[in-house]
């Protein structure tokens, strides 16, 4: 692996030295591995969005067609895999991603070699079936290596390691910050660090910026700068107008452009090339950690990124300085190729310097875990809930009044539904299998919702015929008592269920006079007494069957004669509804 690596190094530094006579900007940055297989995935989706309506890939496709690609693009043998669906478009696009943001992929610089390299130089380094195996991953000595390492815990919180995935995202990050003042055509530098840290930039800005970057035909970094330039000078020939869509994005823009005039600043007042590197990753470092405890995941991987990069950058000055190898960058023309007047005088050193870092990061072992790669969360770093790449560069739908609501809403609502659906338990007896359809349950019977549900008596006594005739001389008893309550005290020892007249039916008698005859008011006033000393005689029954035992009251022997008895006991009121729930509870 060693020897590849080292091939690799001599291959770059030959295109590098080379690269101003076949390439228009001698700023070109390099994709390694990884970021060959993110331009594939964007350029694989924006072919679907175009055919299709929807931007997006499958992980597989980008897999089996980035297999093809390879092959394909170092002219080797692809016969025994399948051609992926529009190959042409994707590769045309792709290409156009690379043009578009002024860099170039290994496979490139492999191929512009042979045109580039000089007598003193080696032949052929390296094979394209060696670059395709470093490429793919699938050398016998990637599968050895061992991963990388974890920063060490501290001391204040040992469980804070930070993963792998985070280091990479970090050190991504960090390189992006730096090859923004190298090449600030890279929109994937953009990507990586408009909102890293927060800058309340998210998805949606980050697709504003995009939209407008489009529209003027220039890239995202020229885009925010004369926005945010325009912006701040105000004039009315200048400022854009309110409707623009950045405008609501003034605030983080103007952040992110303030940080990368920083760094700016720093590369072009500091002479020494070593110093001026570690201060712009200490701002860097700075930036990211802010509001982080030591204990954080993001802040131990940004202090270890700080630490390696620091001491890189100055083995690269020191080896630049004691050798005679250049980047070829032309001292008579630098304002073409400089983001501005200090890094095209002050910072001309520091500059080469950090396209050399830049090269050697391109030249890194590409990820083994494909799918982390290109599904990982670069929002992790600004503590929000971002996406990967690909769904940052897919343009949010707009909401129209025909689609469909959120999955949350959705469910909420269909809950919602189903509990109105839900019918209330009701309490049946035993013998609810006996009970009809429209029969209410035992529940309902007991609230009493309205008067036509008032109980009865479950059993009424019959009616017993009367006399129709009395005289006065028989309306009275011997003994003095009444016929007619008489009649009702005799019929009241019959039984339950049996008696007919009560202290009523007797009291109208005797105050309509003792008559002979009154046979429609009798059957009135005997059907009224009927009922009320049925009722009467329920209660009492179930007064005496619910109570316990051991408090039953002893009865008490009658003092006086059965009329006594009756009077008194017909002096009791029955609760309304009282006899048909005993009557109820009896069955």
């Amino acid at each position: 692996m060693m020897v590849v690596m080292e091939r690799l190094r001599t291959m770059t530094r030959v295109f590098r030295r080379e690269c101003h006579r076949v390439l228009d900007s001698e700023r070109t940055t390099i994709q390694g591995a990884d970021g060959m297989l993110m331009v594939l995935q964007l350029a694989m989706a924006g072919v679907n969005k175009e055919a299709h309506g929807d931007f997006g890939v499958a992980l597989s496709e980008v897999l089996a067609a980035w297999k093809y690609f390879l092959l394909d693009k170092l002219q080797l043998s692809h016969n025994d895999i399948p051609l992926p669906q529009n190959y042409d478009l994707i590769r045309k696009e792709y290409d156009c991603f690379l043009k578009r943001t002024n860099t170039v992929d290994l496979i490139d610089v492999f191929i512009t070699f042979k045109e580039l390299r000089i007598n003193e130089d080696p032949e052929e380094p390296l094979t394209a079936m060696q670059l395709f195996q470093f490429l793919i991953g699938e050398m016998d000595t990637l599968e050895k290596m061992d991963p990388l390492p974890m920063c060490p815990a501290t001391p204040s919180n040992k469980a804070g390691i930070c993963s792998p995935q985070v280091q990479r995202v970090v050190r991504r990050v960090f390189c992006s910050y730096l090859g923004l003042l190298v090449n600030s055509k890279n929109d994937l530098a953009i990507a990586y660090t408009l909102d890293n840290p927060s800058r309340s930039l998210g998805h949606t800005a980050f697709t504003d910026l995009r939209h407008a970057a489009c529209d003027s035909a220039s890239s995202l970094f020229l885009t925010v700068t004369s926005f945010v330039r325009a912006i701040q000078l105000g004039g009315k020939g200048y400022a854009p107008p309110e409707s623009h869509p950045l405008r609501k994005h003034v605030k983080g823009l103007s952040e992110f452009l303030n940080f990368v005039d920083h760094c700016q600043e720093v590369l072009g007042e500091t002479p020494n090339a070593r110093e001026a590197g570690s201060k712009l990753v200490s701002s860097i470092r700075a930036a990211l950690v802010k509001g982080r405890s030591n204990g954080d995941p993001v802040y131990l991987a940004a202090e270890d990124t700080a630490k390696s990069l620091k001491e890189r950058i100055g083995q690269i000055h020191t080896m630049q300085t004691h050798s005679a190898v250049g980047t070829g960058i032309s001292p008579a023309r630098p304002k073409a190729y400089a983001i501005n007047h200090s890094t095209a005088y002050g910072g001309r050193e520091t500059v080469k310097v950090l396209m050399t870092l830049l090269d050697e990061e391109a030249l890194a072992p590409p990820c083994r875990n494909k799918a982390e790669l290109l599904s990982e969360d670069h929002a992790v770093l600004n503590g929000s809930s971002g996406a990967c790449l690909l769904t940052l560069y897919k343009s949010p739908e707009a909401p129209t009044g025909s689609s469909p609501k959120p999955l949350r809403n959705r469910v909420l609502s269909q809950q919602e539904h189903i509990k109105s659906k839900v019918v209330r338990p009701t309490i049946r007896s035993q013998f609810a299998c006996t009970y009809k359809d429209d029969e209410l349950p035992l529940n309902r019977v007991l609230e009493f919702p309205s008067n036509s549900q008032l109980p009865t008596c479950m059993h009424p006594a019959p009616k017993k015929p009367n006399p129709l005739h009395v005289t006065a001389k028989e309306a009275h008893d011997p003994n003095g008592m009444d016929i007619t309550l008489k009649e009702a005290t005799n019929l009241r020892h019959e039984g339950p269920g049996q008696s007919a007249l009560g202290e009523h039916s007797g009291n109208a008698w005797n105050r309509a006079g003792g008559k002979k005859t009154q046979p429609e008011q009798l059957r009135r006033a005997t059907g009224t007494s009927k009922r009320k000393l049925a009722n009467r005689e329920c209660a009492e029954q179930g007064r005496e069957e619910n109570q316990p035992p051991q408090k039953r009251p002893p009865a008490k022997a009658p003092t006086g004669g059965p009329g006594k008895r009756n009077v008194k006991a017909a002096g009791k009121k029955l609760i309304a509804g009282q006899g048909k729930l005993t009557g109820f509870f009896r069955l």
